[in-house]
Formats: C-alpha cells, structure tokens, sequence
C-alpha cells in the first residue's frame, strides 16, 4: 500500500481557519491551504487506488472525490465562507453496486461513514419492502461480528412513527422508521495522522461491504429476487 500520511499540518490549517474564516485571511494564506488541499489529494489519490482493489468505483480521481472548502451559504444562517474540514466521497460503479463511501477530516471530529444517504422514493420502497419481508436477515447482517464491532448500530435519520403502510407493533419497526442507511466510525487526531491510517480508512471501507452489497441487490431485484437490470 502506497504510505501517503495526513500531516499534522493539513489538521492546524483547519484549526486556524476556524478562528479566522474570512476572506482576508483565507486569501493571506492562501499558499498553506494549497500546500494541504495537495496533501488530502494525494491521500485521497491513494485510497481510491486500494479501494479499486476490492470494489469498483465511479470516482476517478482524490481531486474529484474531494468536496470544495468554499461554503453555499445562501441558505444557511452561519454566513462563514469556507468549511473548516476536509471531506469526499466515493460512488460505487455501474448499475449494480449501489451505496457509496464518505470521510469528514476535522480536527476533533473525524468520520468515516459509508451506506445510503438519500434513498429515492422508489428506493426506499424497496428497502421497506425488503425488511418487512426478510427483518431477520437484516438483523443477522447488521449484528456480524466485524460490522457491528466496526461500526456500532445503524445511523441515519429516522421517522418518528411507522411508515405509511406498516403498522406501529411491526417486529422490525425500528429498522422501518430509517430514513437513511448509514455506518460510521470516529477517529481521534492522532489516528488520522498515523502512517497507518490510510490502511485503516481502506479496511474500514472494505468492512462496509457486506452491507452495501446486500443492499444492492436488494435495489436491483424484485421482491421474487428476479433482477431488475437489463
């Protein structure tokens, strides 16, 4: 595996920028923020290439999975310009791998999180339609001994009564009420700028596997388990 390690460096920019995130400051050092955007693309470069390894990926490039550092903020009440983390994210290639990968580097509050963000509506339907159906199966997937020792309980928001169309008492009503399908796991600092964390970031990816690729193909079959994809 290529040793492409997150300098400690690349984490104090942040810090600094989030006492300072203005424009004046931002553009006064502009030098250090390209020194660790070049730094989180190389880590980032290498990473895909070990995921490539064991998965396939639509993303084709760190530069291109990496999200930009200036902030939308015509919607948002805090009107700071620049975010004060790095993040990305990896989609998984063609029509049959479904489910994607994201990492939030911030000093303090490093993720790692991987799994369905925005279900469509047709998606989610499936997704319900699958856990009324096969609860037990999802229970026995998310309770493995490595996804759970990982990853913990599933996140994601969550309606706060059942679904349309299933009743409240329903065996698995608390994995019906998920809105989103999420596995994360935190990191301290100093594991992100360990020369072993871009190990660490690929096999923590590589254990979400057996998750994204359930379902997957559950999105891509009918409930007869005939293929949906031509």
């Amino acid at each position: 595996m290529a040793s492409v390690v997150i300098k400690k460096e690349s984490l104090d920019f942040l810090k600094t920028l989030s006492k300072n995130n203005n424009r004046d400051w931002f553009n006064n050092h502009k030098d250090r923020y390209l020194e660790a955007r070049d730094n989180i693309i190389a880590f980032t470069d290498a990473l895909l290439a070990e995921m490539n390894r064991h998965d396939r990926l639509e993303t084709s490039s760190g530069k291109d999975a990496l999200f930009r550092i200036y902030k939308d903020v015509r919607f948002s009440k805090d009107k700071t310009p620049y975010n004060t983390h790095w993040s990305g994210a990896f989609k998984r290639a063609t029509r049959k791998l479904r489910g994607g990968y994201y990492f939030n580097i911030k000093p303090g509050s490093t993720f790692l999180a991987g799994g369905f963000w925005g279900p469509e509506p047709n998606d989610m339907k499936r997704i319900r339609q699958d856990i009324d159906l096969n609860y037990k199966d999802w229970r026995k997937l998310l309770a493995g001994k490595s996804l759970f020792n990982t990853f913990g309980e599933m996140s994601g928001e969550q309606l706060s009564s059942a679904p349309r169309g299933y009743a409240k008492n329903h065996p698995a009503i608390d994995l019906l009420r998920y809105k989103q399908f999420i596995l994360k796991v935190e990191f301290s600092d100093k594991e992100v700028v360990s020369p072993r964390f871009l190990h660490t970031v690929n096999d923590v990816f590589k254990k979400m596997r057996p998750f994204l690729n359930y379902v997957s193909e559950v999105l891509t079959t009918d409930a007869n388990g005939v293929s949906l994809i031509d």
